[in-house]
């Protein structure tokens, strides 16, 4: 069984930047995808990054520039620097990782106020 484990989210004010942090264990394959996606309240979950075992990324359009997706693959760890935050970046962030199947994490509150 994969585990996800989510940390570092929080109330931050509008140009501030947060490091969002997700640690995997169990069986866990060397191929996978591991990223981030979140839902804010009353809309649907979306994408935000995604990073490749070998280091390939893909963001949304909405966080291009802004945000910094990262892994250490030997901690099988996903990271999520995100910078310039926006009120509109307020939503539950998933650390989710694709091997098998998807798994997700429980999710970490990020506020951004104005």
């Amino acid at each position: 069984q994969v585990q996800l484990v989510e940390s570092g989210g929080g109330l931050v004010q509008a140009g501030g930047s947060l490091r969002l942090s997700c640690a995997a264990s169990g069986k866990i394959f060397s191929i996978n995808v591991m990223g981030w996606y979140r839902q804010a309240p009353g809309k649907q979950r979306e994408l935000v990054a995604v990073i490749f075992s070998g280091g390939i990324t893909n963001y949304a359009d909405s966080v291009k520039g802004r945000f910094t997706i990262s892994r250490d693959n030997a901690k099988n760890t996903v990271y999520l620097q995100m910078n310039s935050l926006k009120p509109e970046d307020t939503a539950v962030y998933y650390c989710s990782l694709r091997t098998d199947r998807v798994y997700w994490g429980q999710g970490t509150q990020v506020t951004v106020s104005s």
